[in-house]
């Protein structure tokens, strides 16, 4: 398979989900359980009144910006199927910006192609697209803003990066990470940031990383805060979704607002929650929690949060990748869906880390895998065949929360550290001088 070019790779990939799609269709029309996720017949509703001159926002439920709704428009008048080959698509890019990412780091290609692989042909990644599901259109816009900061392209990045926090608010957690990596030593005027290129020698690896924990982020950043690049950055990324937020505020008032924005501040789930929030949700699900009780569990989050954005953001990639598992591990709401937040950014780092899959690497997955299966299976208890087990799923979902963590702690450890970025030379001899 690693033989095979990256065309071949993507040209199989993109057979294999239409094939999907075709199979999933028949499953929902002669099958009980539908393949179709059930939030892709929220779009294509919220798609529907949008054609028809109505807000989206009679569909209830339908808590998402405009712009998915229009999107799948076309789901009316061309296919059903539309907006399915319209996340895959996005699910192919996604491998692709992977190989560009990682080939611009100076990356073998063996390890490129193991690395598209991974996203390409991972059961629970090419099922999120082909069910209706719209991440892979997030995933894909994330790595694109990836590639236009690694080659200095600041202002596509901020108007990209704009646009997607409207679309979907959780990347606004990438700002400061982004802000404090448009470093003035490297993102200078006219040209064009210089790349550390990857490498395989555990000598100089050691060496990069006690280089990266004896500098002080902190320290770094606030040496020179307002530079071109982040104020630029910081202007375009602020106008556009100023604009779309505007602008559908204008069209749909204050029900656009509380939908696609508000809601997800203050969202309680006492199904289909992975959280260990859940059981509190639970248990007081018959009075309204008070703002504060609803925003008092972003407090976890933004502590650990603040402490991976000290410690890796020179790492940018890897700084994402922390940030977004920590992210979705201390949520309050956690839905399958939002593994996916992660597994883009997972191939990416992989390169960089030290650990074998024999046999370390194939417990962590065995590790997640089995922790995620313990509380499917008192989700079923509870949902399908209606037992009182809430309190086990609390103890499953703490156990999940337990295995995240440790993973996540173990991958720090293996990770080799280093800068996307290396000095100007005339900026190093000025110093030396």
């Amino acid at each position: 398979m690693i033989s095979l070019k990256p065309r071949s790779i993507l040209l199989i990939s993109a057979i294999f989900r239409v094939g999907l799609i075709l199979v999933g269709e028949w499953q929902d029309t002669h099958m009980e359980v539908r393949y179709t996720d059930v939030d892709y017949l929220v779009f294509s509703d919220a798609a529907s009144l949008m054609a028809s001159g109505q807000s989206p926002y009679k569909r209830t439920t339908y808590r998402y910006s405009p712009l998915l709704a229009f999107l799948l428009i076309p789901n009316s008048f061309i296919s059903r199927c539309w907006g399915k080959f319209l996340f895959s698509a996005s699910d192919l890019f996604v491998g692709l910006f992977i190989r560009i990412i990682l080939k611009q780091r100076k990356v073998p290609d063996d390890l490129c192609t193991y690395s598209m692989l991974i996203w390409l042909f991972n059961p629970f990644t090419f099922t999120i697209g082909t069910r209706g599901n719209c991440e892979p259109i997030v995933c894909a816009i994330i790595l694109w803003i990836i590639i236009c900061l690694i080659n200095g392209n600041v202002v596509q990045a901020a108007f990209w990066y704009g646009l997607i926090v409207h679309f979907r608010i959780y990347p606004i957690i990438y700002a400061l990470p982004i802000v404090i990596f448009l470093d003035p030593r490297f993102f200078r005027s006219g040209t064009k940031p210089l790349l550390s290129d990857w490498t395989s020698d555990p000598g100089k690896a050691r060496q990069i990383n006690s280089e990266l924990i004896d500098k002080c982020v902190v320290c770094d950043v606030w040496k020179s805060t307002f530079t071109r690049s982040r104020i630029l950055f910081g202007l375009i990324s602020g106008t556009v979704f100023l604009l779309c937020t505007g602008f559908f505020f204008h069209l749909y008032g204050w029900e656009f607002l509380h939908e696609a924005l508000l809601y997800h501040l203050t969202r309680t789930d006492a199904r289909h929650n992975f959280s260990i929030y859940f059981y509190h949700i639970y248990l007081n699900y018959e009075r309204e929690l008070s703002v504060l009780e609803k925003l008092v569990s972003f407090l976890p989050q933004f502590i650990v949060q603040l402490v991976l954005i000290l410690c890796f953001t020179k790492d940018l990639v890897f700084c994402f990748f922390v940030q977004t598992v920590a992210f979705v591990a201390f949520n309050k709401v956690i839905t399958a869906q939002y593994f996916v937040w992660f597994f883009c950014v997972l191939p990416l780092i992989l390169p960089w880390s030290n650990m074998k899959l024999k046999w370390k690497g194939l417990c962590c997955i065995l590790l997640w895998m089995g922790a995620q299966t313990h509380w499917l299976l008192w989700g079923y208890l509870l949902e399908f065949k209606g037992k009182n087990v809430f309190l086990q799923l609390w103890m499953a979902s703490l156990l999940f929360l337990a295995a995240n963590t440790f993973i996540l702690i173990v991958l720090i450890r293996h990770h080799n550290y280093g800068p996307v970025f290396r000095q100007h030379t005339d900026l190093k001899t000025t110093k030396t001088t």
